[in-house]
């Protein structure tokens, strides 16, 4: 199948998703710039929010323990006297988050209380209980010196005062930390935030989830002192990344603490999903799909489909024609017209050409042929010349022009009979040539047998006619010498040996040293014709005490003829 290399970078489709990537990259940036920067307007937000509400959870928790101071001083005249225990009691069913209301009297002793009170004889020398005494209208501790609850809890007490106004005790409220902790359900919370209280030394005093809270920095007391409150970011028990707020709730003893989910890269863009990176890079990968799929079906699958078309044109099958082009786009269908226009003007072509070639053909066969006719003609009238000569050497040597001269007419009616115009096949040629050449002398009723052996080869006029006239020279040399006498027999071999070609020509009969052609004019001739073949001639005595006549030259390049049965001729 002709297609397209998959690797190359130089293809429609690359070329065309390269395009589309290059014009969609600057909206990819911008929209990766823009969620950047809501990223970061999202943290710094988030950061903010999640301080202000850690002071707004401290303010809250500080207000509620003010509030407590008022309802110490309005219960206080009746912190004394029956019913005192259960109108106490009744105020720490009704109020959430006070679990004790006590009554002191000025020297540390329980006087009435909504529930049980621990023991303490150095209670009137406690520092919240001695401020009290020395003046001060409200107190609050982490350390009563007492535990007063069972949970985690914070002693608000406030001054109680005689008519004169001298010191008369305290009144104390036990409320738990718990109370003071925001929810989590608080709307001015940011989602999924979780909250805590902190003591001074670091310990998480209570949290709504143990592992959304870290250990706290080293320092962080003092920037919370220093600034009011305190933002940082870290990971938590399970080591995710989240934000934290600490704020003071009671001075420098309880803190409250916020942690929060840190935004991720993608948040922003999960809640801004049209403005943010999530979108943009969906439609950028979307837009590079679909363009090199639309390319494929649209553009690369119709060239591919075309270029099948002129693969099968360029092997010759120019009667097929792209049958699909209706389906094309107009662009490639008028390429297909195009394609199938050209393949009809090469048939056309192709068609003027071989008759042009078939009426050069039949003009050279005729040429051949009639050079073939002007020469069996100069042979007639030489015939008739030589019948008319009465000096044996003059007839002698007008019949060597004669056979001479009907080897050539041989070669030309070989060319114009043959399939071929520029080549002869040399077998049948050379059976043909010592047929005649034999049959046309019969010396004294003498018979004379030839056996043939020939290898194929097809070769052209132009070797093809002094290695026909070197075959007439040593036949008729065989005839005068060899067979007039008595007959015999004439081998023919003709063998390729690689780059070179041998034809040999022998005769069995019994000769004088003197008729091997030593000089003379057809050893002359012999000696030229292989000159024209860039070859040598040989001439020696062989086994069978007659003569062989050897052309040795170099294989002619031309094709090799299919080899055929039987290669022995007898005549």
């Amino acid at each position: 199948m002709v297609g397209f290399p998959t690797g190359s970078l130089s293809t429609i489709r690359v070329r065309l998703i390269a395009a589309l990537a290059a014009a969609l990259l600057p909206v990819l940036v911008l929209g990766a710039l823009q969620s950047a920067i809501g990223f970061q307007r999202e943290g710094r937000e988030l950061r903010q929010n999640l301080g202000f509400a850690a002071e707004r959870s401290a303010a809250t928790a500080r207000a509620r323990m003010e509030s407590a101071d008022i309802l110490l001083q309005t219960l206080a005249p009746g912190a004394i006297g029956f019913q005192c225990q259960k109108r106490l009691e009744q105020v720490t069913t009704r109020i959430p988050g006070y679990l004790n209301l006590i009554r002191f009297d000025r020297q540390g002793r329980v006087v009435c209380a909504a529930g049980g009170v621990p023991a303490d004889l150095g209670r009137a020398e406690r520092p919240w209980f001695r401020q009290l005494s020395e003046g001060g209208a409200f107190a609050i501790t982490r350390d009563p010196g007492s535990a007063y609850a069972e949970e985690p809890a914070i002693l608000t007490s406030a001054r109680a005062q005689a008519s004169d106004g001298t010191f008369d005790g305290a009144f104390a409220a036990v409320i738990a930390l718990s109370s003071l902790q925001p929810q989590v359900n608080d709307p001015s919370l940011p989602k999924g935030a979780e909250v805590g209280l902190v003591e001074k030394t670091g310990r998480y005093i209570t949290y709504t989830d143990a592992g959304a809270f870290p250990r706290l920095p080293t320092d962080w007391r003092a920037k919370v002192e220093a600034r009011g409150s305190l933002v940082w970011y870290g990971k938590d028990g399970k080591g995710r990344r989240r934000v934290y707020s600490a704020a003071p709730v009671i001075g420098d003893e309880v803190y409250v603490v916020l942690s929060a989910q840190s935004p991720g890269i993608l948040s922003w863009a999960r809640l801004n999903p049209l403005t943010g990176i999530a979108f943009p890079l969906l439609t950028f990968l979307l837009a590079l799909i679909t363009v090199s799929v639309v390319a494929d079906r649209v553009v690369v699958r119709w060239i591919v489909y075309l270029q099948r078309i002129a693969a099968l044109y360029a092997r010759g099958r120019l009667s097929v024609r792209p049958v699909q082009a209706e389906q094309m786009p107009p662009e490639i269908r008028e390429l297909a017209e195009t394609l199938e226009d050209m393949a009809d003007a090469i048939v056309g072509r192709d068609a003027s050409l071989r008759d042009s070639l078939a009426q050069k053909d039949s003009l050279m066969r005729e040429i051949h042929h009639r050079v073939k006719n002007n020469l069996q003609v100069i042979s007639s009238l030489l015939n008739m010349q030589q019948r008319a000569l009465t000096d044996p050497a003059a007839r002698s040597a007008m019949s060597d022009t004669r056979q001479r001269i009907t080897a050539l007419a041989l070669i030309y009616r070989a060319l114009y009979q043959g399939p071929d115009l520029k080549r002869v096949d040399l077998r049948p040629f050379l059976e043909e040539l010592t047929a005649q050449l034999v049959n046309g002398e019969l010396m004294q009723g003498h018979t004379v047998r030839t056996e043939l052996k020939v290898d194929p080869l097809v070769i052209d006029p132009d070797r093809l006619a002094p290695l026909a006239l070197f075959a007439v020279e040593a036949i008729t040399n065989a005839q005068k010498h060899a067979f007039r006498a008595r007959g015999g027999v004439l081998r023919l071999n003709f063998t390729v040996n690689g780059e070179e070609a041998v034809l040999e020509i022998c005769d069995d009969g019994q000769v004088e040293e003197g008729d091997l052609m030593s000089s003379g004019v057809g050893r002359t001739l012999m000696t030229a014709f292989a000159r024209q073949l860039r070859g040598r001639a040989e001439l020696f005595r062989n086994e069978a005490g007659g003569v062989t006549a050897r052309l040795i030259f170099p294989t002619p390049a031309a094709d090799r003829a299919p080899p055929a049965v039987g290669n022995q001729a007898a005549a």
